[in-house]
């Protein structure tokens, strides 16, 4: 089943989730019960502002000046997997 989230949902870590910078790594990363998840520098600044405050529209807008090209169905896609992945849950 695709998740499908919407650029008025509002993304927030789940409880029981930790992001941090893992040393060794060189890397973000996202430790959950299931595993580890290494974060390309995108990926961590979006789950950085996964924050059950900004809607995923939002965090779109605030990623488009950091970065070139940022487009909101790709932050939305890239929200989807983590729910998919038990990551994020979403509101709205």
């Amino acid at each position: 089943m695709t998740t499908v989230v919407a650029l008025d949902a509002v993304p927030r870590i789940r409880r029981g989730v930790k992001c941090t910078y893992d040393q060794i790594r060189e890397a973000h990363v996202v430790l959950f019960p299931e595993g580890v998840l290494v974060l390309n520098e995108t990926a961590a600044s979006v789950v950085s502002l996964c924050d059950g405050v900004r809607s995923v529209g939002d965090i779109a807008l605030a990623l488009g000046d950091l970065y070139a090209g940022v487009q909101p169905e790709d932050v939305a896609e890239l929200v989807a997997r983590l729910v998919g992945r038990r990551v994020v849950d979403v509101d709205g």
